[in-house]
């Protein structure tokens, strides 16, 4: 593990620093604040690359996973009647059973069965992940607080009427400089440039009551969470098993696709099975600690990669320096605004859709459409896991009949 130190050193640097923002930005979506997706990506990113099965990898919270915990927050917030006190017990104990169900997968050898998912049902999940993103964050840079997609939907038009100006420039200003300052360098992640300057900017010339901060991030090593256990009822948790096999489900489908790209990068062959082991401990272990659950990061891995990270020593060096920034400079994280990570959950949201294939849509097979849109939809509206098992469905329905169609064409001819 020690023959590419200096290489996987520096990627493991460099992808924590793109993981710092998103993590903090995720934490805050999710509901449980910034510090749980800092934990997540902490703990995440170390034992998932630790006992992972991808040697590139770097794991934390992502977007489609942060899309799942933030319903999975918002509904047993609103069971607890918006006590994050009695609520936060059951919402670990979610996080830390998709961990278990994680393991199990791989330990029952069911990695392989990504490969037999169509690219059209991706196309149309990762897009619907980008659509979730942006609705929900619509109300935040307009200076408002909202929950899950319909909620949003609905406080839209109040929020565009009592548009918070100030709030309102800081969000997009993030998301102008993240984008701008791609195009004079890439040697520095824009996303952490954005960061620090509308930061900086907001601290020295505005007003601080006239925008909201992500506030307090706790310093110091994080404390277990034995409440999980503690205060742990069957029957409480029983409504919410679905919930932790969704999140284990979508965690194993955005692992994977993530190992399958650094396996186009590094022509190497990562090991499903003991990915999805890895990834399971490290939900697990985050949970704990009051993380939010996570899988690879893609954006993250291309990064290490790119900046010579070739073993499971550059993914737990980018979660010990996420670990640093916790100790010594969680204090001033908390000066943040919140409209700064409104901004970069925005490009993220954007950043996540498949472009390209929606670029390209009006050369697809009107099947493949039909599909992509449908799974888009249902990701949207209704239930992410449930969009992808009835998107494989309808897809392998069209394939079948096609198939069906060509051989009875034969056969007449």
């Amino acid at each position: 593990m020690l023959q590419n130190f200096k290489g996987d050193l520096l990627g493991g640097i460099t992808a924590g620093i793109v993981a710092l923002p998103l993590a903090l930005a995720f934490g805050l979506q999710s509901g449980l604040g910034a510090s749980a997706g800092l934990y997540g990506a902490i703990f995440i990113g170390f034992f998932a690359a630790l006992f992972g099965g991808t040697s590139t990898q770097i794991s934390g919270p992502t977007a489609p996973m942060t899309a799942v915990s933030l319903v999975a927050v918002a509904t047993i917030l609103h069971a607890n009647n918006g006590d994050i006190t009695k609520a936060l017990p059951l919402i670990l104990c979610v996080f830390f059973a998709a961990g278990i169900f994680q393991i199990l997968f791989g330990l029952l050898k069911l990695g392989s069965l990504i490969k037999y998912i169509p690219s059209t049902v991706v196309s149309g999940f990762m897009t619907g992940i980008g659509c979730i993103i942006l609705i929900t964050q619509l109300p935040n840079v307009l200076g408002f607080k909202a929950g899950g997609v319909l909620a949003s939907i609905e406080s839209i038009p109040h929020a565009i009427t009592h548009i918070k100006i100030t709030e309102f420039v800081l969000a997009i200003a993030t998301i102008a400089i993240i984008y701008g300052f791609k195009k004079i360098t890439k040697a520095v992640p824009s996303t952490l440039v954005a960061l620090f300057a509308v930061t900086i900017a907001s601290v020295v010339f505005l007003d601080p009551a006239s925008f909201g901060i992500i506030g307090n991030i706790p310093t110091g090593f994080p404390k277990l969470n034995f409440d999980i256990f503690t205060s742990f009822s069957f029957g409480t948790f029983t409504p919410y098993i679905l919930t932790s096999l969704s999140l284990a489900l979508l965690g194993t489908i955005d692992s994977l696709l993530t190992s399958v790209v650094a396996d186009n990068m590094t022509d190497t062959k990562h090991n499903s099975n003991k990915e999805l082991i890895g990834q399971g401990i490290g939900n697990s272990i985050a949970a704990l600690f009051g993380g939010i659950p996570g899988a690879g990061a893609t954006i993250r891995t291309v990064v290490n990669i790119d900046a010579g990270g070739k073993t499971k020593l550059s993914g737990m060096a980018a979660a010990i320096l996420l670990l640093f920034f916790l100790m010594i400079l969680g204090p001033l994280a908390s000066h943040i605004p919140n409209a700064v990570l409104a901004g970069i959950l925005v490009t993220v949201g954007i950043g996540v859709m498949d472009k390209k294939t929606l670029k390209n849509i009006h050369n697809l097979p009107i099947k493949d459409v039909l599909v992509m849109f449908l799974v888009l939809t249902l990701t949207v509206f209704w239930d992410l896991i449930f969009a992808v098992a009835i998107g494989v469905i309808v897809s392998y329905t069209f394939k079948v009949f096609s198939n069906y169609n060509k051989r009875r064409k034969i056969k007449m001819a």
